[in-house]
């Protein structure tokens, strides 16, 4: 079974940066697509970045595309999200997401595993 444990998240002014991590527990990550989607209340969640299994293919939703950087480091079975230039926009909590063997996609329901979330907040 694999565990994801999101981490890094926090309040941070428009403008600023935070780097949100995923710890994958379980064995082979190198045979995981991951992604990140974010959800505020009220609304689905959505779309924010994927990469495939070697790190050498992203995807990102137009909102964030030029902000945000997703990379991953299979030696230590972690995935990352660099976020920079946040806008009050971009207040949600977000998840890792991880599809065994596949492409690293926009949709869902690809995804078999989730973590719980970590919150970012953006606010002056």
């Amino acid at each position: 079974q694999v565990q994801l444990v999101e981490s890094g998240g926090g309040l941070v002014q428009p403008g600023g940066s935070l780097r949100l991590s995923c710890a994958h527990s379980g064995r082979a990550f190198n045979l995981y697509a991951m992604a990140w989607f974010r959800q505020t209340p009220g609304k689905e969640r959505e779309f924010v970045a994927a990469i495939n299994w070697s790190g050498t293919s992203t995807y990102y939703a137009g909102s964030v595309k030029g902000r945000f950087t997703i990379s991953r480091d299979n030696a230590k079975n972690t995935l990352y999200l660099q976020m920079n230039s946040l806008k009050p926009e971009d207040t949600a909590v977000y998840y890792c997401a991880a599809d065994m063997l596949g492409p690293g996609t926009d949709s869902l329901g690809a995804y078999d595993f989730w973590g719980q979330g970590t919150q970012v907040t953006v606010s002056s």
